[in-house]
């Protein structure tokens, strides 16, 4: 949000540097983000002074190019290159001297330098008044009043306004502070702490007067829960046109461009008071009638900028006889505005249900001014006091006569907030006791009432405008900005609370994770929970039906609620390779979200994302691509850090996964894991190949709670290890091997492990060599050669019989 520094002055009257005003906004908990100058024309017309042209005469070298002598009051006249076809002697004209800077109306700044021209020297130049940015004519030089000083300096003649102005990083709550009006009331406050009594000038509406009533227009309100309170007035006989110079000023201040008298004042009075006003051209409005209304699902309504819109059942409506003009605090249409050949208006200023108007703000993708305040909560009670403020500086500005009373539909008045503060509490939360007497005296700065005063505490009125102070809790904090909590005396005593937590809390849990996949090279990202439907295509499993949209999405692509963080990881993915970081390891906490059967489902996940080289090149070894086993490794790792190192696998029932497998214990899967489809890659245009894990975090915490970690001593017998060689068929697993291994011999065989996998021209067709160590380990003697030739024989035997395997 934009502040004047000029504009506020005439609200409280201040001679403090904007530098200090800042510093105390700030402190009020309006944090001025930065402070800019504002010069109403771009460069202050330095440099630029009054000269009168002695000669001029045509250029030897060109056709269209005079040759001037000026006096601008030096003791030489200076020789001038002009074109302009106007120039000529006994002429006072505008000069800007050698290093005067000027700018274009782009803003591009360049500087007059000494120079020939077709051979001729030119020692300045004479200005047009769009060269100047006193206009937009530039049909020829600027002439001036003949009566002029010759060397006096162009910004005493024409006033330049210079201003300072705050951009203000204004939150959410603070929907009383979005007005110079409401900052003033802020910043008086905070000046009372400083024992800098000022005054809060609002200005005066008495010169408010009806001139007669032959213009009245009937106002109907059909929704009085949308629109709580709806104001007008008619004005006739004005005349659009171009705003006063000090309007416009202000306007362009804050970074607004001025359109004309009319539409000027409305959105000063906005920013002014906070108060958002629209005027309608009275001579478009059909059956000389205002009726305030909801119309049926996809009606069709054109705006001011030209998009034909489709109208939501719920959008709140400013309507003719005939046909809607207006959706009620966004956005105005094009048949009813203010244009050049308007002569009389209806002028309307209103207080509307904010979240009526932030859901047709959304829906439509529109975010005005209007919407901005309307939707966080207007003033309700100075709807009638903005009007004739407005009323009265169009009549200023643009002529007319006021042909109406005011029409003021306020059937329930908004009430202001009834709250107890309590003294003990107030200490409980600041920190330390204020006194009374402060407490009182900021609060009635605030325009917070006290109706009673007792020794516990006291009983307050809070004005409808300050919708975010309802509660006790709202009170205190209020007290405390305007206090300043840089006040607030830090104490020696630290106190802390601990509060008692199983090591098994998810935060907790997912810290050892965190820690064990950073220190294995990964990074942690957090992608949005909010993603575009059209994913839903990209897998068989996600349904369409299962997704949970959004009612007011900010855009398609932000519109439903993930139901896999797959592709969420897959933008990061993309994102990094696009900026050519292609090795990536990356991890997600988060959860996906479903609508089964209507009802909403959150389940809790932790994904791993692995592309490019494993490890990144140095000059002792090479770059070595990730694979599958990389990652199953990662993820043994994690589950195994669990104590959930024993799972069964089997093959993945996912058509995200071109390849993979699902580790599960008992009939809980932990994890999927696999090689990306391709299809799904193509889509993000990644062409690498990346591998992708799927945690079931919440079966994972599940497991981890009933898991009970047992130790025992280390072993004091030596391990025995024999290998077999085994020729098998190509379709034999590991996990064959591993299960009949297992299952032979219970007590001694403590491991069993793959260490080479040979497949080649020496062997038969349709047949592999698996080389497996076996490790045996008795933990009470050491085992003989006799008992450990007794297991192999025995798994020999069994894998010949059950497997067809040879030894080789």
């Amino acid at each position: 949000m934009k502040i004047s520094y000029n504009w506020l002055k005439q609200f409280v009257n201040i001679d403090w540097t904007p530098e200090q005003t800042g510093e105390l906004l700030t402190d009020l908990g309006l944090e001025v983000e930065g402070i800019h100058t504002f010069q109403s024309v771009k460069g202050g017309l330095e440099g630029i002074v009054v000269g009168e042209v002695l000669t001029c005469v045509q250029h030897p070298n060109a056709d269209r190019l005079k040759v001037t002598t000026v006096n601008i009051g030096l003791d030489t006249p200076l020789q001038i290159v002009c074109g302009a076809p106007n120039v000529a002697a006994g002429q006072k004209v505008p000069v800007a001297t050698i290093g005067t800077t000027l700018y274009t109306a782009e803003g591009e700044a360049w500087t007059i330098k000494k120079g020939k021209i077709r051979g001729e020297e030119s020692h300045g130049m004479i200005c047009s008044e769009d060269e100047l940015g006193l206009g937009t004519s530039h049909d020829g030089i600027l002439v001036l009043d003949n009566e002029l000083a010759v060397g006096t300096l162009l910004s005493k003649i024409y006033e330049v306004e210079n201003d300072k102005v705050f951009e203000i990083g204004l939150t959410p709550n603070r929907a009383d502070a979005m007005s110079h009006f409401g900052t003033a009331r802020d910043l008086k406050a905070g000046l009372l702490q400083q024992k800098n009594h000022v005054e809060l000038i609002t200005p005066s509406v008495s010169a408010f007067r009806v001139d007669n009533t032959i213009s009245k227009i009937l106002v109907d309100v059909l929704n009085k829960e949308l629109a709580p309170r709806y104001c007008g007035l008619t004005i006739t006989d004005i005349k659009v046109g171009p705003s006063p110079a000090w309007l416009q000023n202000r306007l362009k201040a804050i970074g607004l461009t001025p359109k004309n008298n009319i539409v000027d004042v409305t959105n000063y009075v906005l920013h002014d008071l906070g108060q958002p006003l629209h005027a309608f051209d009275a001579n478009k409005i059909e059956g000389h009638k205002v009726i305030v209304k909801t119309l049926p699902k996809g009606t069709k309504f054109k705006t001011l900028d030209g998009v034909e819109r489709e109208l939501h059942e719920e959008d709140l409506m400013i309507c003719d006889a005939v046909k809607p003009m207006c959706i009620a605090g966004v956005f105005g249409g094009e048949l009813s505005g203010v244009t050049d050949q308007t002569t009389s208006i209806f002028l309307e200023s209103a207080y509307f249900n904010p979240i009526s108007i932030r859901k047709s703000a959304k829906r439509h993708g529109l975010n005005t001014d209007a919407s901005f305040r309307f939707e966080r909560g207007v003033d309700p009670n100075i709807t009638e006091y903005a009007l004739k403020r407005a009323a009265l500086l169009i009549q200023e500005v643009a002529g007319g006569l006021i042909t109406s009373n005011i029409v003021d539909i306020y059937p329930k008045k908004i009430e202001d907030f009834q709250v107890r503060l309590s003294f003990e509490n107030a200490q409980k939360l600041i920190g330390e006791e204020i006194p009374t007497d402060i407490i009182k005296s900021i609060l009635m700065s605030l325009d917070i009432k006290v109706n009673n005063v007792t020794e516990t505490g006291l009983g307050l009125t809070v004005p409808a405008y300050r919708n975010d102070v309802v509660r006790e809790a709202d009170i205190i904090e209020e007290i405390l900005r305007v206090y300043g909590y840089n006040n607030i005396k830090f104490t020696q005593k630290l106190n802390a609370s601990i509060s008692p937590s199983s090591r098994f809390e998810d935060f907790k849990l997912q810290n050892v994770v965190g820690n064990q996949l950073v220190s294995q090279g990964f990074y942690e990202i957090l992608s949005n929970s909010l993603t575009t439907p059209a994913y839903t295509k990209l897998s068989a499993d996600l349904k369409e039906e299962h997704n949970v949209t959004m009612l007011n999405p900010l855009s398609n692509d932000l519109s439903v609620m993930r139901q896999s963080l797959l592709f969420s990881g897959l933008e990061a993915v993309s994102r990094n390779i696009n900026r050519r970081r292609s090795d990536l390891k990356l991890f997600e906490f988060g959860k996906s979200y479903h609508n089964q059967d209507s009802k909403y489902v959150e389940n809790k996940h932790l994904t791993l994302f692995v592309t490019g080289n494993e490890n990144a090149e140095r000059w002792n070894s090479n770059p070595k691509p990730t694979n599958f086993f990389y990652l199953k490794g990662v993820i043994t790792a994690v589950l195994e850090r669990l104590a959930l190192g024993q799972f069964t696998a089997s093959p993945i029932q996912n058509d995200a996964f071109s390849e993979g497998i699902s580790l599960q214990t008992g009939n809980k899967s932990l994890v999927d894991f696999g090689l990306v489809n391709k299809k799904i890659m193509k889509h993000f245009d990644i062409s690498q190949d990346v591998l992708f894990a799927d945690f079931n975090w919440d079966h994972v915490i599940e497991m981890v709670k009933h898991k009970n970690i047992a130790f025992k001593e280390l072993p004091k017998y030596p391990a025995s290890r024999r290998d077999f060689a085994l020729l098998l068929d190509e379709n034999i697993t590991f996990e064959a091997i591993d299960t009949i291994a297992n299952q032979t011999e219970k007590r001694l065989l403590k491991s069993v492990d793959l260490f080479d996998v040979y497949q080649g021209n020496t062997l038969p067709e349709g047949k592999k060599s698996y080389a497996v160590s076996f490790k045996f380990q008795d933990e009470h003697s050491t085992l003989t050669d006799q008992q450990v030739d007794k297991i192999m024989k025995k798994l020999q035997t069994n894998f010949e019989e059950q497997l067809g395997a040879e030894l080789r």
